[in-house]
C-alpha cells in the first residue's frame, strides 16, 4: 500500500508540474511567437493606447455611431468579463416585448426600410462585434446626418469595412461595428 501511496503522489506531482506549468508555458509561449496580436486579445491600437477589440463589441451610442447588436452580457450590456447570451426562449413575453420596442424604435429612425433581424437580436455571446451589410446600411442615413456627410461616401467606407464570407463559403458578410466606428471618427471627425 505504501508503495502505491508513493506512486500515486509522484504521479501526481509530474503530472502537475508537466500539464500545469510546462505545459501552459510552452503553449503560451508558442502563441506570443506565432500568433501574437490574437494571443493578446487582438486589440486595437491608437498611437500608444488600445482603444478597443476586434473580437469584443462596445457600446457605441448616439446617432454619430453604427450601433452593435444588442447584448445580454451583463446588466447593462457588453460586459465582457460576463459574456451570456439572453437564455430567452422566442416565446418568453419578455423577449418579445424587448424586440418590439426595439423594432419601434428602429422603424422611427429609418420608416421606409425593414429592420434587419441581427439589430433587434443579441448574438450567443452578447459580445459579437458585428452586425450584417444590412444593418449598416439600415444605419447609414442617420449617420450621415449626424455628420454632416454623403450617404454615398459613408457607403463607400461600409463597403471598404465589409468583410466576406470566410474562404469564399463559410458564414456570411459582415462589418465589424468597433473598426468602421475608428474609421469613421478618423475619416470624418464629429462636427462641434
Amino acid at each position: 500500500m505504501k508503495k502505491n501511496l508513493v506512486t500515486a503522489l509522484l504521479y501526481t506531482i509530474a503530472t502537475t508540474v508537466v500539464l500545469g506549468i510546462f505545459y501552459p508555458l510552452v503553449v503560451t509561449g508558442l502563441a506570443q511567437v506565432l500568433f501574437k496580436d490574437k494571443a493578446n486579445g487582438q486589440l486595437i491600437q491608437q498611437g500608444s493606447t488600445a482603444t478597443g477589440s476586434r473580437i469584443i463589441a462596445q457600446p457605441f451610442t448616439g446617432p454619430q455611431y453604427f450601433h452593435p447588436r444588442p447584448s445580454a452580457a451583463g446588466a447593462n450590456g457588453y460586459a465582457a468579463d460576463n459574456s451570456s447570451g439572453s437564455n430567452l426562449g422566442p416565446t418568453n413575453q419578455k423577449l418579445v416585448d424587448r424586440v418590439k420596442a426595439d423594432v419601434a424604435t428602429l422603424r422611427a429612425e429609418n420608416p421606409a426600410q425593414a429592420v434587419p433581424i441581427d439589430l433587434v437580436t443579441t448574438s450567443g455571446s452578447g459580445l459579437d462585434p458585428h452586425i450584417t451589410p444590412a444593418g449598416a446600411e439600415f444605419q447609414m442615413p442617420r449617420v450621415a446626418r449626424a455628420r454632416g456627410i454623403d450617404e454615398k461616401a459613408l457607403a463607400t467606407l461600409v463597403a471598404e469595412h465589409t468583410e466576406p464570407r470566410q474562404f469564399g463559403f463559410l458564414g456570411e458578410p459582415r462589418v465589424n461595428v468597433v473598426e468602421l466606428n475608428l474609421a469613421l471618427d478618423e475619416r470624418y471627425p464629429v462636427k462641434k
